[in-house]
């Protein structure tokens, strides 16, 4: 009787218990990276530094040098963080498809083991 609602678990609710948790893991990486947060403010100045102009044209140069080399700095990095979300999700994806891929066979592989063992 263990066997038949273990087998009924495994092809049924297990089934359930994969996909919400590959949905879990998808939505928990999305929300460790902030990558709503990083594509809103991808052209927004480096933690907030800005330059405020100063009185001529050479402190308006200047300021605007300062805060398109800020802006420039951010867009580097937040775009690196986006490429490690990417490869971070492709990982992810694969090893998750792995995982329903090999679910359905490890009951099927600890039957094959045993008789294996046993010749």
């Amino acid at each position: 009787m263990f066997m038949l609602d273990l087998i009924g678990w495994w092809y049924g609710s297990g089934w359930k218990g994969i996909l919400s948790a590959t949905r879990r893991r998808l939505g928990g990486l999305a929300q460790t990276f902030s990558i709503s947060t990083l594509l809103s403010t991808l052209f927004a100045p480096w933690k907030r530094i800005i330059t405020y102009p100063g009185m001529g044209l050479d402190g308006r140069l200047r300021a605007f040098g300062d805060n398109f080399i800020s802006r420039c700095v951010g867009f580097v990095v937040r775009l690196f963080v986006l490429l490690a979300a990417a490869v971070s999700f492709v990982g992810l994806c694969i090893a998750s498809l792995l995982e329903i891929i090999v679910w359905p066979l490890l009951p099927l592989a600890g039957v094959a083991l045993l008789i294996w063992g046993f010749i």
